[in-house]
């Protein structure tokens, strides 16, 4: 059964700034300067991974994940 939707963990690069998106359980990566960047390019990048042959998941979510430091 294929999946119905596809799991992004974004990051941001603090020390060069922009984005990095990785799926979780795939093989698709992709970085992207702003926000509506890295939307658009992990679009483009679930069409290039999926071809016709394959469904593609009918949701892709973005999972932004922050690190916050607290001093003790």
């Amino acid at each position: 059964m294929p999946a119905t939707e596809i799991i992004f963990e974004v990051t941001e690069d603090k020390v060069d700034g922009g984005y990095s998106a990785t799926a979780l359980g795939y093989a698709i990566h992709t970085q992207g300067d702003s926000v509506d960047e890295i939307r658009r390019r992990v679009k483009e990048a679930v069409d290039c991974y999926f071809d016709e042959s394959m469904l593609q998941p009918r949701l892709i979510r973005l999972h932004f994940v922050r690190d916050d430091v607290l001093a003790g």
